[in-house]
């Protein structure tokens, strides 16, 4: 009887000692699978988001090419040329726009976004060069609005 009664302690205890084990290696498991996850979106976060800005800034220094070519030829070849590009890169921001829409975990961060695309409007439309400068200036800051939110939402 003393035999049985060990035996069936003992299967007993390998059998509670698998479970358990099984228990913490599924924990551990489902917990880094989450981190990998996590790491994953910061880094799709990151390279989208410093996309973005590089796109608009991209944007920038053509819509202001433009300008310039406005002034110079409004009907010139170069004008048209600096225009296509303007075109070109606009899309582009948009398509990373579209991007930050998707992965920003924040409304307040997209609202910053699309301020930095649509400060981009009011480049071409500026009469002087004085006001173009001011525009540009407010073009960077609410750039760098969405780089600040974009960099305290990535860490």
């Amino acid at each position: 009887m003393e035999a049985v009664l060990a035996s069936f302690i003992a299967v007993t205890g390998t059998l509670l000692g698998s479970f358990i084990t099984l228990t913490v290696q599924r924990r551990a498991s489902a917990q880094a699978e989450v981190f990998t996850r996590a790491q994953q979106l910061r880094q799709e976060r990151l390279t989208t988001y410093s996309a973005y800005a590089g796109s608009v800034t991209a944007l920038k220094r053509a819509t202001v090419t433009l300008w310039f070519r406005l002034q110079e030829a409004p009907d010139g070849p170069e004008a048209r040329e600096a225009f296509a590009e303007c075109d070109r890169l606009g899309a582009a921001t948009e398509n990373a726009l579209f991007h930050v829409r998707l992965l920003a975990a924040d409304s307040t961060l997209v609202a910053l976004a699309t301020a930095a695309f649509d400060a981009i409007g009011p480049l071409r439309a500026a009469p002087t060069r004085t006001v173009l400068a001011d525009r540009e200036r407010d073009l960077q800051d609410a750039l760098d609005a969405f780089v600040t939110a974009a960099t305290a939402q990535v860490h």
